[in-house]
């Protein structure tokens, strides 16, 4: 159904709104993905904050250029059926979620993704970043590796402490 000139200039306002508080918008192409899969794909997606939609390319383009800091941005890229997926969180959530649902529904492709500064990366870039913990499981390796001294230390006190007292119950049974 074609969409009413007032209905095209809210989507791309609404798009442009999500451009702009996005600090990743991964692009990928769902050529061959079922509806069924996108609906699932959009389930697993909102649980991390990530949103997906299918929008035509040229209400992109029209959004990335209404946009202040998104004009620069290299729209040669998008081409053919693509989705966005949007995240104002986490900037590698939506790379993670897409990569994630691709490995099962192969039809999935990067194309590239957006930057809240204004950069297009490519898909390999994309790809990189996909593979790359979350910021909560960084938070948690750092935290882990602050703590791994202070547990040896605690390992090792009480090692000794258990030792001298082994050795006192000795002494004393004897």
């Amino acid at each position: 159904m074609a969409l009413s000139k007032a209905k095209k200039d809210e989507v791309v306002a609404e798009v442009s709104e999500l451009l702009s508080a996005s600090k990743l918008t991964v692009v990928a192409e769902y050529r061959g993905t079922t509806v069924k899969a996108i609906q699932t794909l959009r389930k697993e997606a909102k649980d991390n904050g990530t949103k997906i939609s299918v929008i035509k390319n040229r209400l992109v383009i029209k959004a990335l250029e209404s946009s202040e800091n998104l004009k620069s941005v290299d729209v040669s890229a998008i081409k053919g059926q693509l989705l966005y997926a949007f995240n104002s969180e986490d900037e590698v959530a939506p790379a993670q979620v897409l990569n994630t649902f691709a490995k099962t529904n192969p039809s999935i492709q990067f194309v590239g993704a957006i930057t809240s500064d204004g950069q297009f990366m490519s898909a390999e870039e994309v790809k990189a970043l996909a593979v790359l913990p979350s910021k909560n499981e960084l938070i948690a390796q750092v935290i882990a590796t602050l703590q791994s001294p202070v547990n040896d230390v605690m390992n090792a006190l009480s090692g000794n402490l258990h030792a001298l007292l082994d050795g006192v119950e000795a002494k004393a049974t004897a």
